[in-house]
């Protein structure tokens, strides 16, 4: 009786001792679905959903713009949002399958603003710049345009950029045309965009501003009797697009088709030519 009882304990042990590594092996191999510690796999393709995604889920495309720069957006008449940015966003969106929501912000606060996630991209006639390109991606670009020199119709002494040394120039800070006039000595005075600048320009609160030649014809077309003059303009064109946080190529491809489908449709020159009278996106 104690061999057998012997013999039935061993065998006991050794199935417990089985078991138990039995479990182990399978908690080794796999985790059950949903838990914690999925597999790389699994967590990669949880976690994959891109901002093109998240927007046609959402049915929605978040855009900032300002809303007060004209003729690329502003308010008309009626209190609507409208202006050729606006419209251009607003097909693309359309062609994304979404609606668009715009998001107005000053044009101070508009890379913050897309820092931030408050939008998914920004449609403001913002240029291409180099040292932009480093922080942030851009669509092809949808508008071409020359920056101008805008003085008072009384003023004699500004014939050129280069005089604009130690005059008073009205800029937003983070535009590139505040550029180009510092580069020409100009001192600068903050504005919140281009009807501010000529604002101060007809008062003669300043003396010039280097701002956008389109701006320009389109403010001359709605009010021709403003005494105010182009006088210089640059050599180089500025190129500007959508704007983007950098790893959504998804998101910037969709909108890259969007827009050529809108040239070779002719949709985008009918927008153009709306507001400007002409192509403007060469």
């Amino acid at each position: 009786m104690k061999k057998s009882s012997l013999v039935l304990a061993l065998l006991l042990a050794f199935t417990m001792v089985a078991a138990a590594c039995g479990k182990n092996n399978n908690e080794g191999a796999a985790s059950p679905a949903g838990s914690a510690s999925a597999s790389p796999s699994a967590s990669a393709s949880a976690g994959g959903k891109t901002l093109l995604d998240t927007i046609k889920a959402n049915g929605k495309i978040r855009i900032g713009t300002e809303g007060t720069y004209a003729p690329f957006t502003f308010h008309d008449k009626d209190g609507k949002l409208t202006g050729f940015d606006v419209e251009i966003a607003q097909e693309v969106s359309k062609r994304l399958g979404v609606e668009p929501e715009f998001i107005e912000t000053k044009w101070d606060g508009m890379f913050a603003g897309l820092d931030a996630k408050r939008f998914d991209t920004v449609a403001n006639e913002v240029s291409i710049r180099d040292d932009r390109k480093e922080k942030y991606d851009f669509s092809n670009p949808y508008i071409v345009s020359k920056a101008v020199l805008i003085v008072h119709q009384d003023n004699n002494d500004i014939k050129k950029l280069a005089d604009l040394k130690g005059k008073k120039a009205g800029q937003s800070l983070t535009s590139n045309l505040t550029d180009i006039a510092k580069a020409n000595g100009a001192e600068i005075v903050q504005t919140e965009g281009f009807n501010q600048a000529i604002e101060l320009l007809l008062s003669k609160r300043i003396d010039a501003t280097v701002n956008d030649g389109l701006s320009f014809l389109d403010f001359k077309k709605q009010k021709p009797d403003a005494p105010i003059k182009i006088v210089d303009e640059t050599s180089d064109a500025s190129h500007s697009a959508f704007l983007f946080n950098k790893g959504n190529p998804e998101l910037i491809e969709a909108v890259n088709k969007a827009l050529d489908e809108m040239k070779s449709d002719g949709t985008y020159l009918k927008i153009s030519e709306k507001y400007f009278g002409a192509d403007v996106s060469k």
